[in-house]
């Protein structure tokens, strides 16, 4: 499935680098998503984009991860010819991410 199925996104940039937040639509999804959100696992699906680091942030007490992506707006909103790089370009990237949910017992 997608991630977008069970969790939505919010998002910003500032200079260089978006913030993705991934909020998952039902509490039971949180521990599920720390699971599979990996660091690791996010920076190889916006590979393409994303040329820095990525920085996961938990916040379980609000149900939700903050995910910084490091040099991932081509030097800027403003200052790159690429189009349509925002930081909400980059949470539908990060939505459309499969996972997969463990089988009910």
């Amino acid at each position: 499935m997608r991630l977008r199925e069970i969790a939505h996104a919010r998002s910003g940039d500032k200079g260089r680098d978006a913030m993705v937040s991934i909020i998952p639509w039902k509490r039971e999804h949180y521990p599920l998503l720390a699971r599979v959100l990996t660091p690791e696992r996010i920076k190889a699906h916006c590979s393409a984009l994303v040329r820095g680091e990525v920085v996961r942030y938990d916040a379980p007490a609000l149900g939700a991860f903050n995910v910084l992506l490091k040099d991932a707006l081509g030097g800027g909103v403003t200052r790159t010819l690429m189009l349509d790089i925002h930081g909400k370009a980059l949470s539908c990237l990060l939505l459309d991410m499969t996972i997969e949910l463990p089988e009910a017992p």
